[in-house]
């Protein structure tokens, strides 16, 4: 669910996964493998996210329907 309202705010508002890793300071590959669900955002990614698409965190981050080592 997560990944789907990511990736939706980021293609409608026509940033790319390297323009979001830049401003997050982490590599293109490290923010695909957070963006897929392979690896958590830190809160502090998370806040910035937020303030960047200038919505709520719980609006794009919850609810979390995958955690990191279950399927």
């Amino acid at each position: 669910m997560m990944q789907s309202k990511l990736y939706a705010l980021r293609k409608d508002n026509g940033i790319t996964q390297e323009e979001m890793a830049n401003k997050l300071g982490i590599s293109r590959g490290r923010y695909s493998m957070k963006e897929r669900g392979n690896a958590e955002f830190t809160q502090d990614e998370m806040f910035e996210i937020s303030k960047m698409f200038k919505r709520n965190i719980d609006d794009i981050f919850l609810p979390r329907t995958y955690q990191i080592g279950t399927k």
